[in-house]
């Protein structure tokens, strides 16, 4: 019996080290990415924000400050780019802010109001001609 304690021990420490070495590496990744960002926005690479502020809530871990940090990035970006009357990278925007969070859907769906305040700039951003007949405004 005293066996089977030792082995039952052994195999939760083992999985609880790999949890939090796998946590670790999230947050890791999701740091280097949102710094992909930073450096996108800075150097005015509308691309590589979108995609440094994506990547980031794509690994999306609980606790994380980096995820809802990523997020107000990529709405900041396409409210600058409403802004500038620039339809189509706001679009990019929101859309890839709103795709992130339904990409970390599981269990649980974090970034449901995100999700929604999205929607609703997709929504005024493309026109009723272009939503009737499945296309995209530009």
């Amino acid at each position: 019996m005293e066996k089977v304690k030792t082995i039952a021990v052994n195999v939760a420490a083992i999985a609880l080290i790999s949890v939090a070495l796998f946590w670790g590496n999230a947050l890791y990744r999701q740091y280097v990415q949102f710094e992909k960002g930073e450096k996108g926005t800075a150097s005015g690479d509308f691309p590589a924000a979108v995609a440094g502020y994506e990547a980031a809530i794509h690994m999306y871990t609980p606790g994380s400050s980096i995820v809802p940090r990523s997020a107000q990035k990529l709405w900041d970006l396409g409210q600058m780019a409403e802004a500038n009357h620039d339809t189509a990278r706001a679009l990019i925007a929101y859309r890839a802010l709103r795709s992130s969070f339904y990409a970390v859907a599981g269990i649980y769906s974090p970034g449901q109001e995100w999700i929604k305040r999205c929607d609703a700039r997709i929504a005024a951003l493309v026109p009723p001609s272009a939503k009737a007949t499945g296309g995209t405004a530009p």
